[in-house]
């Protein structure tokens, strides 16, 4: 396996992890649905760049496409779940728009996995 790989499942475990802890939290926060949202988009995209490692690891999809892609649901589950999770607590977030960015890039990895899988393979 890749080291690539490697750190990516390592990234994928603290996602899980966290997502947890906030699934956790906002059932037992009174008006956390910013931390219901935050965890499950670290916890479907965990499981996503789980995927996308193994899909890539295997050659099934272009492997560094489908490697960026993985390192794409990873920053962009941080931003996202980051931004609301600070909202929560601190009553601000990471920086303007940086749960849209974090979205937008989540739309992006999905079309770059969709686009390693398309992309022929030497």
């Amino acid at each position: 396996m890749s080291r690539a790989g490697r750190i990516l499942i390592v990234l994928a475990g603290i996602m899980g992890a966290d997502g947890v802890m906030l699934a956790a939290a906002s059932a037992h926060g009174a008006d956390a649905a910013r931390l219901a949202s935050a965890s499950s988009m670290l916890l479907f995209h965990a499981c996503a760049v789980l995927g996308a490692v193994a899909l890539a690891e295997r050659g099934i999809v272009h492997t560094k496409i489908g490697i960026a892609a993985a390192f794409g649901f990873v920053l962009a589950a941080s931003l996202f779940a980051g931004d609301l999770t600070l909202r929560q607590y601190a009553g601000h977030g990471l920086f303007p728009m940086a749960a849209p960015t974090g979205g937008t890039l989540l739309i992006a990895s999905w079309l770059a996995l969709a686009v390693s899988a398309a992309w022929p393979r030497r």
